[in-house]
């Protein structure tokens, strides 16, 4: 059995999916919860839980852990980079010295995440997307400054901008676009993509910041034709900025038009909304085949599957929780990222994660809402 190591802010649906898939798990995030332990043979802390950010030092530390130690003394073949490493190219390349990290290259993702190289190839090309500005626009309104280190929208800001950050050189300005928020969950091989399926995303407003991911819910259908263009558009981002494994592709629709957002150049959490079809290799064994070897999966017919979703619960105040509330939690239905008892969570901190079915993206979308009050509604009473 092949020991591989999974690394995100939030590293439990790589673990489950790389346990589903045979290897023996080392899990490392920031959070530890008990189905992310579950999976895993070994879980290392690499950041406090309420920053939402990832701490390189202790990165580096653990990598180098495996690397001379292995895990339970079986050698570690190597590490996959989830959310939070797409905005640190340069930690991705001290890790990768230290660990094979088997995914898109650091420099390819320090290029990707380059707002001016990564908007001027989409220009170049005559890929839609909104209309974007490394500068401060005269008129802010209808604009959005975002930085393309962040993840999660937790950057992104309407005006009047902040005045007590920092400039940062990956800061851009972009253009407010009406729609749907969507992504396509793809596998890349740096020469051609296969597409898992497409994905309307839930945001929602935390304070200041109106656009913090929360959720998603696929695959929904899309017209044909809008399918191909996407899906070609992932294709030519995949041969320019040499992506490999999985990936996601953040685009708004309006109607027939859409417009590019940004590309994740790391498995997405949409990762969890995709069933391994009979016979096909699961979704971590396909990265690894993809990165390695080049190989994407063959095109098969299409395969009924209900629409699945998942919802980042966040605290709407601050909560302990006590040992009754921790296993009213671990009986809760589609429950995942199940904290511990004696946790603290602070006002926005997220709590678990809720999944569940449907026929369609608003049956699970009214599923889930549902689901979140009524499991906020009773960590709030007992708190």
């Amino acid at each position: 059995m092949q020991t591989l190591a999974v690394a995100a802010i939030s590293a439990r649906a790589m673990a489950d999916a790389a346990a589903s898939d045979g290897f023996r798990v080392v899990a490392l995030d920031l959070f530890g919860d008990v189905d992310t332990r579950r999976a895993g043979s070994l879980w290392l802390p690499i950041g406090a839980p309420g920053s939402l950010r990832i701490d390189g030092p202790r990165v580096l530390a653990a990598l180098r852990t495996l690397a001379l130690e292995g895990a339970g003394g079986e050698p570690v073949a190597g590490w996959v980079a989830g959310s939070g490493f797409e905005g640190e190219p340069a930690l991705l390349e001290e890790g990768a010295a230290v660990l094979p990290l088997i995914g898109t290259a650091p420099a390819a993702v320090r290029r990707l995440r380059g707002p001016a190289a990564f908007f001027g190839f989409l220009a170049e090309q005559g890929i839609a997307h909104p209309e974007v500005q490394l500068r401060p626009p005269v008129e802010p309104a209808g604009w959005l400054m975002k930085d393309a280190h962040g993840c999660g929208g937790w950057h992104v800001r309407r005006p009047p901008w902040p005045v007590d950050e920092p400039p940062s050189g990956e800061r851009y300005f972009q253009r407010e676009m009406p729609g749907q928020p969507m992504s396509a969950t793809f596998i890349a091989n740096g020469r051609d993509v296969h597409v898992l399926g497409f994905n309307e995303l839930s945001v929602r407003r935390f304070g200041a910041r109106p656009f913090v991911f929360c959720g998603a819910a696929g695959p929904v259908p899309l017209a044909a034709g809008l399918a191909r263009r996407v899906t070609a558009v992932a294709r030519a981002l995949a041969v320019e900025f040499e992506l490999y494994g999985l990936c996601s592709l953040d685009f708004m629709r309006d109607g027939d038009d859409f417009g590019v957002l940004e590309v994740n150049p790391r498995p997405p959490a949409s990762m969890s909304l995709y069933r391994r079809p009979a016979g096909a290799p699961g979704l971590m064994q396909a990265h690894l085949r993809a990165c390695l070897h080049g190989e994407l999966p063959p095109p098969s017919p299409s395969h009924a599957q209900e629409v699945e979703g998942m919802e980042i619960v966040f605290a709407r105040r601050a909560l302990e929780l006590d040992a009754a509330a921790a296993r009213r939690l671990a009986a809760w239905p589609g429950i995942h990222d199940l904290p511990d008892a004696g946790q603290r969570f602070d006002i926005d901190d997220p709590v678990c994660t809720l999944s569940a079915g449907g026929a369609s993206a608003a049956e699970v979308r009214t599923q889930l809402n549902d689901g979140r009050e009524r499991l906020l509604q009773s960590l709030e009473t007992s708190a």
